[in-house]
């Protein structure tokens, strides 16, 4: 089987397992006040666009954009299983996510991430996203880095 992305409700148990790894993971990272990813309901209140990846039908890696009144999507909760990275996963489903924020006719997307995860910024950076000043909840958070894209 070929490697899908479809959309899929967070609360799924495929989507709720990769999701909990992603907090696994971000727990031994970073304390409770720099933790900023949307729990399972939030997403689903919040209207995040969620999606799911799967190689040869094993769920391996997720990701959502969250669209703010037309002016910019924020990238939410991405993840790749451990055991699948270096495969090119992860840029499989940021380009998913930034083709979803053009077809609701966004044209920026923004993300956040942490400072202690570098495969992630150099995934942001090598895909052309630039760094900027933090924005919204992340504002007073020395342990953010934000991005944007403009993608058009």
């Amino acid at each position: 089987m070929p490697v899908v992305i479809a959309p899929e409700r967070p609360d799924t148990p495929d989507a709720s397992t990769l999701i909990a790894e992603l907090d696994s993971q971000l727990d031994s990272l970073y304390p409770n006040e720099s933790r900023h990813g949307y729990s399972v309901g939030k997403l689903i209140d919040q209207g995040v666009a969620f999606f799911v990846l799967r190689d040869d039908g094993v769920p391996v890696g997720c990701g959502g954009v969250q669209i703010f009144g037309g002016r910019y999507g924020e990238v939410k909760r991405m993840y790749v299983r451990d055991a699948f990275r270096g495969r090119g996963h992860a840029k499989s489903i940021l380009e998913h996510l930034e083709n979803y924020t053009l077809e609701q006719g966004v044209e920026l997307l923004r993300l956040e991430t942490g400072i202690h995860q570098q495969a992630a910024i150099s995934l942001y950076e090598g895909a052309g996203f630039k760094p900027i000043p933090p924005f919204g909840e992340y504002v007073d958070d020395p342990n953010s880095r934000c991005y944007e894209k403009v993608l058009r």
